[in-house]
């Protein structure tokens, strides 16, 4: 089973710039989607003969994720637990039977970008402590489910390029990298974040970092300023990450990236996963 992960940075732009026809060489039997920008009507109408979840955000041309299958869902939720503030366009959960009769869960999440010691900062440190309440409650109810998206974090000094000039910006913040510690520490165990804070390990396994090494990147994203994909001045803050069990079945991760800057439909690339189910 193949399963896609892009931000699209605008459904609407990214189908009148290539994502269709790359989508026809892909051939992802699920592919969730974030950043969408768009309402039902046109979700639907780019992605016709999908099926298609899509949570639009409240306001209009901001957020959106969106999960289209080749086969249709057998339930779906939006409800990351947060009641403090509008979290509509940011986290969409959909099961998927398999052959076997266990169920497959998907989420498809986008984190706030956040801005540094600023409200938008705020409200992305109480995203990120949803994911860590409600991803256990996902883990209780499959042994296989995979979270991914535009998680908006890098995590080590391996997932940005200038890690050193990012120390002190939203997406490379310690108190953020130490909410990923946590989810992808060792289950159970006492983990301490970078950030000096400690807490249980919750176990998920980084498909991207699994897959690769101890690397530099791959990179997910690039800035549309300078020259920064054509040097791979990039940052990976799009991930899958995986239940054991189920990122025990990987066969082949790649990170899409688009052979020229001309050539991109979004400025970030998909993350492409084979899992043998």
């Amino acid at each position: 089973m193949r399963i896609v992960s892009v931000n699209v940075n605008g459904i609407r732009a990214a189908s009148g710039k290539g994502m269709l026809e790359w989508l026809d060489e892909a051939k992802p039997d699920i592919l969730c989607l974030q950043e969408v920008r768009a309402q039902d009507e046109d979700v639907l109408r780019i992605l016709e003969g999908w099926h298609v979840l899509h949570d639009a955000a409240t306001a209009k041309g901001r957020a959106g994720v969106a999960v289209a299958s080749r086969m249709p869902s057998i339930g779906h939720r939006t409800d990351i637990g947060l009641k403090t503030f509008d979290t509509k366009g940011r986290w969409l959960e959909a099961d998927f039977a398999l052959d076997d009769d266990r169920v497959l869960t998907v989420i498809s999440a986008y984190v706030h970008s956040g801005e540094a010691g600023t409200p938008k900062q705020e409200d992305k440190m109480r995203f990120l402590g949803s994911m860590l309440k409600r991803l256990p409650q996902v883990r209780a109810t499959t042994d296989l489910a995979v979270v991914m998206g535009d998680l908006n974090v890098g995590h080590t000094e391996r997932d940005i390029r200038n890690w050193k000039g990012n120390r002190r910006n939203a997406g490379f913040l310690p108190e953020e990298r130490s909410h990923l510690d946590r989810i992808l520490g060792p289950e159970g165990k006492l983990v301490t974040g970078v950030d000096g804070v400690r807490g249980k390990g919750q176990g998920w396994v980084d498909v991207g970092r699994a897959q690769s090494g101890d690397v530099d990147g791959p990179y997910t994203w690039w800035s549309q300023r300078g020259r920064a994909f054509d040097t791979d001045t990039g940052w990976r803050i799009d991930y899958q990450l995986a239940t054991p069990a189920l990122a025990a079945t990987v066969t082949h991760y790649e990170v899409a990236k688009a052979s020229a800057w001309d050539t991109r439909w979004s400025d970030h690339a998909p993350v492409v996963v084979d899992y043998a189910l």
